[in-house]
């Protein structure tokens, strides 16, 4: 039977997770969610910007303070999430870091707790859901991936290398799970202004110059991220796994 197009992105009676829900994107991202339906739990390491999330946010929430980043504790973590209101149907890992060390600069702890929170936490957490969504039969998992998944920046040695490996495991999740009913895709924000991105807003012309690259001529502003988010957790994604949506305005495509 075909979707009825009145309801393609209502996600009334979904179950959705939000990992860095406390700020930025993961916070815009649960607001949304919530907005369209879904019972939202959002997770940070801040549990006073999770309490601020969910007395901003319109619709049923609930919230979990947990490090990221700390890999053993995320089947535990998965325990928690799942006893708010039910193993999750959406999972967005909104969750991440940039410690913005140059190569030279760079340390065996930089690089653990990057490629721990953007990269393993993705993997690890989704991999404790997952048993759930294939008794449904649904589910649907959005990593976040970056202008760095393909181009290298200043400063940015182990966040782009761990950005990168968020598009072939967006891929490689996708040919094991899909089949399944499980959907996943990344979400490739470009210039957007958060606490991730604050030295980069912080210089007025580095921001303008920025803004000039993009084929629209401006940076994204948070509502920019609403329509890509709602289409990859929805039915209107039937169809589309294992890609990587930039969603830059058209930085990449200059």
């Amino acid at each position: 039977m075909a979707a009825d197009p009145a309801t393609l992105f209502d996600l009334t009676g979904k179950i959705a997770c939000v990992t860095g829900a406390s700020s930025g994107l993961g916070r815009r991202a649960g607001e949304i969610l919530a907005i369209a339906g879904a019972q939202v739990v959002g997770v940070a390491r801040r549990a006073d910007q999770l309490e601020e999330w969910q007395s901003g946010t319109q619709g049923e929430t609930a919230s979990v303070a947990f490090d990221l980043s700390d890999r053993n504790g995320l089947g535990v973590l998965a325990t928690t999430v799942a006893g708010k209101f039910g193993a999750p149907d959406i999972v967005v890992h909104a969750a991440g870091i940039n410690t913005r060390q140059t190569a030279d600069e760079v340390t065996p702890e930089g690089w653990d707790v990057t490629v721990d929170l953007n990269l393993a936490a993705p993997f690890f957490l989704s991999q404790a859901f997952v048993p759930a969504m294939k008794k449904k039969g649904w589910g649907r998992i959005v990593n976040f991936a970056s202008l760095q998944t393909t181009r290298a920046f200043p400063g940015g040695l182990s966040y782009g290398a761990s950005k990168a490996g968020i598009g072939q495991l967006t891929r490689a999740m996708a040919e094991s799970w899909s089949c399944f009913g499980i959907n996943v895709n990344a979400i490739g924000p470009g210039f957007f202004r958060t606490e991730l991105t604050a030295a980069v807003f912080d210089d007025p012309v580095r921001a303008e110059r920025n803004a000039a690259q993009t084929c629209v001529g401006r940076n994204g502003e948070l509502q920019d991220l609403d329509g890509p988010m709602l289409f990859l957790c929805s039915d209107a994604s039937a169809y589309v796994t294992g890609q990587v949506l930039m969603v830059d305005g058209g930085f990449t495509a200059k």
